[in-house]
């Protein structure tokens, strides 16, 4: 017989998900369900901060999800729980790169200030920035094996 494998644990990654990934985990939960799965699991870390917050729960009120604010409260409750709220500088470092979407970079900001391994993101101008952010930028589909259910190595 062998020696058997003992697997270590890895730390769950820290991440800063955009707004647009939070709410499509959220309330499409058939296209992001997974990622709802590894932050409830523990296998994802989110990290946000007021402004990010302030503006998934503005995003939530759009007419066209037709929440009601108990919905709201249900997806907010799936979520607000796990994440690890970071304070962002005042006043913001200049950063070196130039985002599109000058709302967009906030999410550069938070990564850096909350120490995040990824940024994890669908957003066009904000994947635009790979090549010159001081942050590993994912889509969804590259994070999926990162935090999915095999999360161990071995020893």
């Amino acid at each position: 017989m062998g020696t058997p494998v003992r697997l270590k644990t890895l730390p769950a990654p820290r991440i800063v998900f955009d707004t647009n990934i939070v709410v499509s985990a959220l309330v499409f939960a058939q296209r992001l369900g997974w990622l709802r799965a590894a932050w409830a699991s523990g296998r994802a870390v989110p990290i946000a901060c007021r402004e990010t917050i302030t503006e998934l729960q503005r995003v939530l009120l759009y007419p066209k999800f037709r929440l009601t604010p108990a919905d709201r409260e249900i997806l907010l409750g799936d979520y607000l729980p796990y994440i690890e709220i970071v304070r962002l500088p005042v006043p913001l470092a200049p950063l070196p790169l130039a985002c599109r979407d000058r709302n967009d970079i906030v999410f550069i900001h938070l990564a850096l200030a909350g120490g995040a391994d990824f940024l994890v993101s669908g957003d066009k101008d904000i994947a635009s920035l790979r090549a010159t952010a001081p942050i590993s930028i994912l889509s969804p589909a590259e994070l999926r094996p990162i935090v999915g259910p095999a999360h161990t190595t071995p020893l």
